[in-house]
């Protein structure tokens, strides 16, 4: 392979993976937690868009279950994101890296 083809496939690399992190920022998952009482909402760069917490828990006898819930349905958002945060970074860089066991593109994210 000849260096101008090298650096070529190094910029389309490059493009590819400013792809992958605007798409991140689109990628949400949610997660709940209480049966559906708390929800949060994260997206692909991992960071919490929103939270809910339904009414019937906001008395004062309840904050210590509601903190609970909320760290609750937060990690198990992060969990799904990740999963699909995978998927996209795999679909988007597909092709572009030869297929080297143990590497994992989406950890780079």
């Amino acid at each position: 392979m000849d260096m101008a083809n090298m650096f070529g496939k190094m910029r389309e690399m490059q493009t590819k993976l400013k792809e992958v992190q605007e798409n991140l920022d689109k990628i949400t998952a949610e997660g709940e937690s209480g049966g559906g009482m708390v929800k949060a909402t994260v997206n692909g760069r991992k960071k919490v868009i929103s939270v809910q917490i339904e009414e019937s828990l906001m008395t004062k006898e309840d904050r210590e279950t509601v903190q609970d819930l909320v760290v609750a349905a937060i990690n198990a958002a992060l969990q799904n994101v990740e999963i699909k945060s995978g998927e996209e970074i795999k679909k988007t860089t597909e092709g572009m890296m030869p297929n080297i066991p143990g590497l994992d593109l989406s950890k780079m994210f």
